[in-house]
């Protein structure tokens, strides 16, 4: 943790997972609502069918998802991004007619979806249904893309690599408290480094690193039981966790989003045959 380079976006761009480059700039006005119930839609490919139940705490994603399901959105387009052990995305619109070899992952409607993050309740864990996003350099509201998504397959964690995840974790929040207090004194460090004022910049990192040591001990970041019982035995991709909006989970047909996952793949993780969402319909 350092002032030194206050003058580009603190923040790390945690830009691995579901996040492709996608979307317009233009955010959402979606319609806030106050119901709360889930809903299921069945989504039909190539491979066979699954069903994803979208929950009814993350109301903007699960209502978006349903407008682009009841407009066929979805219907024609491909899983455009594969990769095993880890999590199979699609909802790209310009997939539905790609050539052979074409880069995808920037299509999208016109819109972003404001996050909603409900974490630890909805987490990376296997069959995990999560928005894709710009990276944090460039999105750090983290907000979603108006359509992408990816289903989370990932791998079982041992217990040695569930204590590497909490290092992980810790270090993570750590460091996003320090970039908070980074753009607090923003103004200040500026002026100190445009004068040269290196007694002033290493006096005040050192007081901010001190603050948030503190901080991050006060409350440290670890897995919940829940947590650590689903990664060990199913698996999922806990490095994601707090970073992308959860909104859904696969209830059925599971082996059918694993047998996308294992389909070659050529550049850009793209499969190199097609695998194609043929229509999703909302189920009782």
């Amino acid at each position: 943790m350092g002032l030194a380079g206050c003058g580009a976006q603190a923040a790390a761009d945690n830009s691995d997972g579901g996040d492709s480059t996608q979307g317009q700039q233009t955010d959402t006005a979606m319609t806030q609502t106050t119901d709360s119930s889930d809903v299921k839609v069945e989504v039909e490919t190539t491979m066979g069918n699954f069903t994803v139940m979208l929950y009814g705490d993350t109301p903007r994603h699960r209502d978006n998802f349903v407008k682009l399901v009841k407009e066929g959105y979805y219907d024609g387009t491909l899983f455009h991004r594969v990769i095993n052990e880890f999590m199979v995305q699609a909802g790209d619109p310009d997939s539905r007619d790609a050539r052979p070899g074409q880069q995808l992952g920037a299509g999208g409607p016109d819109y972003k979806i404001d996050a909603e993050i409900v974490y630890p309740r909805h987490f990376h864990k296997r069959g995990a249904l999560a928005a894709a996003r710009q990276g944090d350099q460039v999105n750090p509201a983290r907000q979603s893309s108006g359509s992408q998504f990816y289903v989370v397959t990932g791998k079982k964690l041992s217990e040695g690599e569930l204590a590497q995840m909490e290092q992980y974790m810790q270090q993570s929040a750590r460091q996003q408290i320090f970039n908070s207090k980074v753009q607090q004194h923003r103004a200040e460090i500026m002026q100190m480094q445009q004068t040269g004022d290196r007694a002033g910049l290493d006096s005040l990192q050192k007081r901010l690193v001190a603050e948030t040591e503190s901080e991050a001990a006060a409350k440290p970041a670890s897995l919940t039981p829940e947590q650590r019982t689903a990664y060990s035995t199913v698996g999922g991709t806990p490095h994601l966790d707090g970073q992308y909006t959860v909104f859904g989970e696969v209830v059925s047909g599971m082996n059918v989003v694993d047998s996308i996952e294992k389909v070659p793949t050529g550049p850009q993780d793209r499969p190199r045959q097609d695998v194609r969402i043929l229509k999703m319909k909302i189920v009782e």
